[in-house]
């Protein structure tokens, strides 16, 4: 383990004003978004939306790395070089997902746990060969009743612990992603409690496996009201509820935090953020608060492409537009 090159890239990918494409939707997910906008989903058209993503002029002023799918990363662009070195030529770090999804959790099955730690040195191993520098394992923790059970933070946490090492282990930072879903009618009291008792798991068993925390970054959700409750929290409370929680369990020592929209619209996701960096110098924040977005800064941009590469230009400006206005909502500087 470089925990030099380990800790320089962390901090690249959290630098000031700089966030994270979250472009690493499997062929499910992303066929299911083609479909929104009646776009036939192709291991072509896959390709070639995210080439004009990827190839968007600029992008890296505002974007610090891309995270990648297993078949992106190994994907030739339409002139036959590979996707990861536009993505460096471009000047951002390419990254990938490399758990196996959220899969039920025995025995009840009510929550979840997720998989893919077998094999997972030498999947590292080969990523590292092909370019990327960072990886993803996202954990799913569900609020409700008697939720999130404690089988369900250990098992999660232990998991994301345990790919954590791994990561270092092979020079590549990993993303610690505890997602606290914002689905239901739970207030944001609620998803405060979930979110608090989730981190303190985590960095818990980031500790019990040594993980480097100045060599890995954050993915949170922010502290939000559920999504089908009556009373739904401003961007103030949620800065405010947020940077309380995360003063309480987030170690000073990481880097950064990048959050996750979490089904956040993408006005949403910008202001709310925007929110936390306008409070975050004020309550002493230790950390870089960015993003890692991925319908929040796609969704325009797919839309104006609609599966015709002649809209490229439009998809591309329609990216870049969302791209500035989130990396100024991570300064603290939107203006809506």
């Amino acid at each position: 383990m470089d925990a030099n090159q380990l800790t320089t890239t962390a901090k690249q990918m959290v630098a000031d004003g700089k966030g994270l494409l979250a472009a690493d939707e499997s062929t499910r997910t992303i066929t299911k978004r083609f479909g929104n906008y009646n776009i036939e989903s192709t291991e072509r058209t896959r390709r070639d939306y995210r080439e004009i993503l990827f190839c968007t002029p600029d992008a890296a002023e505002h974007i610090s790395g891309v995270i990648l799918y297993d078949e992106t990363i190994r994907q030739e662009a339409s002139d036959g070089q590979p996707l990861v070195k536009k993505i460096q030529d471009a000047g951002m770090i390419p990254g990938i997902k490399v758990d196996t999804g959220a899969k039920p959790l025995a025995p009840s099955g009510e929550e979840k746990v997720t998989e893919g730690l077998d094999g997972l040195r030498e999947r590292f191993q080969e990523y590292y060969k092909l370019g990327a520098r960072f990886a993803k394992w996202r954990a799913v923790i569900d609020v409700g009743d008697n939720r999130p059970s404690t089988q369900c933070l250990k098992a999660n946490a232990h998991a994301l612990a345990r790919y954590a090492a791994l990561a270092q282990e092979n020079n590549i930072v990993p993303i610690v992603e505890p997602e606290v879903l914002m689905d239901g009618t739970h207030d944001i009291d609620a998803h405060y409690r979930a979110t608090e008792a989730a981190l303190r798991e985590v960095f818990t068993q980031l500790a019990e496996q040594n993980v480097l925390l100045e060599g890995m970054v954050l993915k949170p959700n922010m502290v939000l009201s559920g999504k089908e409750a009556s009373k739904q929290a401003g961007p103030e409370e949620v800065a405010q509820k947020t940077l309380e929680c995360f003063l309480r369990t987030v170690p000073a020592a990481v880097p950064g935090a990048a959050f996750l929209s979490g089904g956040q619209s993408d006005q949403q996701a910008t202001e709310n953020l925007n929110a936390i960096n306008k409070l975050a110098p004020k309550v002493g924040a230790p950390w870089a608060l960015t993003f890692s977005y991925g319908r929040a800064l796609q969704d325009a941009a797919l839309r104006a492409w609609s599966g015709d590469n002649d809209n490229a230009e439009t998809a591309r400006k329609a990216f870049f537009d969302r791209a500035v206005a989130t990396a100024q909502a991570a300064r603290g500087k939107y203006a809506a």
